[in-house]
């Protein structure tokens, strides 16, 4: 009863200080060439929303970016003088009451925190917004676009009732409660953005929402690492995690070695060490739509497989990123009495992430996504490094994952130790399965995010 005064009063006095910045907002006349950008989530782990902010930016918009400020966005965002990056405030649930009352008051003080950074914003002549999060910015976002004559752009990178469903079920009253709000509020929009022609069509068939479909593509950053680079960068990661330092020291104590690569101190030419382990990678939010057991059931597979006297090498898996079953999963790796596999979980400053994909051997995909229809960045960054990628199967996997071309595609940790197995063997093979697939990365010319961007988003922007 004492919270529901408290959310009540919360409102009496915030109310007219969101309907005053309102009325400022409708004297003044919006700024030429403006967009406002929502990320209900870390900026820093948002990277479409700063590759559009960036695409804006350098078309001639200048940009407010409101969202979390947890970990640290690219650089270029940072240094970008047309866009300014707003922190937003998480804000936790109370810890009385129901869990439903809970959710409840949590998404009436997001509603009214959000719509209050919003009216104290110049106001844009867009508001992109992603989703999901969706709840509750979609119908704030809208509600500010009506008050200001701005108009919202929706990019939809998955349902965010769908992502609730892996956590409380498809049936659960807050789901379907959810799934109602996205597809009403989800119509209102003005312009429409998806990741896949899947959510396109669903979007069309199902919610009779039409929207543009703009692939993610890798930014310019995401390349081949030069091997200087990767020595340096394996050099700065031994320092926090054993797997990337030297197995045994240099003759020449001036020689600077980690555990791939190897600098002479007279000539300083960087050269990689003939029984290097190969080097794997993962990235991941650690949420419910990646099972993470099916990789560690494939490396003890493998790490058998070695013992058996297959002719492979000694494995470095990286696993990158920060969620909520961080820490469940990092008990699971403890656990493992692994002997020629190592595993280690760091998180990446932006600018190393880059670097670590362009210098790893092969990628591993588990997103299998919660709606089905929306397909991984991170696989799209990979690519873009040239790194080929095992991916777990799923419903629209093949728009991105050419099976046998640039990569494979598994069903069960059986099928990729498989796999791990045929791409390792006499490793490092010029002549093997892993160089061939990233000799077809290379030649495939992809389109990088400002190309396709400037085909497909900014006729939309210039037009309306």
């Amino acid at each position: 009863m004492a919270a529901s005064w408290l959310v009540f009063l919360a409102l009496c006095l915030l109310l007219p200080l969101l309907l005053l910045g309102g009325w400022k907002r409708w004297r003044r006349r919006r700024a030429a060439r403006h967009v406002v950008a929502v990320v209900l989530g870390d900026v820093g782990r948002s990277p479409r929303m700063q590759y559009h902010a960036l695409s804006l930016a350098m078309h001639g918009f200048s940009v407010t970016l409101l969202g979390f400020c947890n970990s640290k966005p690219h650089d270029e965002l940072l240094q970008n003088n047309r866009i300014q990056i707003v922190g937003l405030t998480e804000l936790q649930s109370l810890a009385v009451g129901p869990r439903v009352f809970q959710y409840g008051v949590k998404v009436v003080f997001q509603a009214m925190y959000l719509l209050w950074k919003l009216m104290w914003r110049e106001p844009g002549d867009y508001i992109f917004l992603q989703n999901p999060p969706g709840l509750p910015s979609i119908a704030v976002c809208w509600f500010v676009g009506c008050l200001c004559g701005s108009k919202l752009v929706i990019d939809w990178h998955n349902y965010g009732y769908s992502i609730m469903g892996l956590v409380h079920g498809p049936s659960h009253p807050l789901v379907l409660l959810a799934k109602w709000y996205e597809r009403f509020f989800g119509r209102l929009s003005h312009l429409n953005l998806c990741v896949t022609n899947a959510m396109r069509e669903d979007l069309a068939e199902n919610w009779c929402i039409r929207a543009v479909t703009v692939y993610d593509k890798p930014a310019s950053f995401f390349k081949e690492t030069p091997l200087d680079l990767q020595h340096r960068l394996f050099m700065k990661l031994g320092g926090t995690h054993s797997p990337f330092r030297a197995r045994s020291e240099p003759e020449d104590p001036a020689t600077e070695r980690s555990a791939f690569t190897e600098r002479y101190a007279g000539s300083g030419l960087v050269t990689r060490l003939r029984e290097r382990p190969a080097l794997l990678v993962s990235s991941t939010s650690w949420t419910e739509d990646e099972d993470f057991s099916i990789l560690l059931a494939a490396l003890e597979k493998f790490e058998q497989l070695i013992l058996d006297g297959h002719n492979l090498p000694s494995l470095v898996c990286v696993i990158t990123g920060k969620g909520p079953l961080r820490e469940y999963y990092s008990r699971l790796i403890q656990q493992k009495c692994f002997q020629r596999v190592q595993v280690c979980t760091p998180w990446l400053e932006a600018e190393d992430y880059p670097l670590l994909l362009g210098s790893a051997d092969l990628g591993v995909c588990l997103h299998t996504s919660s709606s089905g229809l929306d397909l991984p960045m991170k696989v799209v960054d990979m690519f873009g490094c040239c790194l080929p990628v095992c991916a777990v199967n799923f419903k629209c996997l093949h728009e991105l994952v050419k099976h046998e071309e640039n990569g494979l595609v598994f069903e069960d940790s059986e099928e990729l130790a498989a796999q791990l197995q045929m791409l390792f063997s006499n490793f490092p093979d010029p002549a093997g399965k892993l160089n061939q697939f990233r000799k077809n990365l290379r030649e495939s010319e992809q389109l990088r995010w400002d190309e396709s961007w400037v085909q497909t988003v900014l006729p939309l922007v210039m037009d309306t």
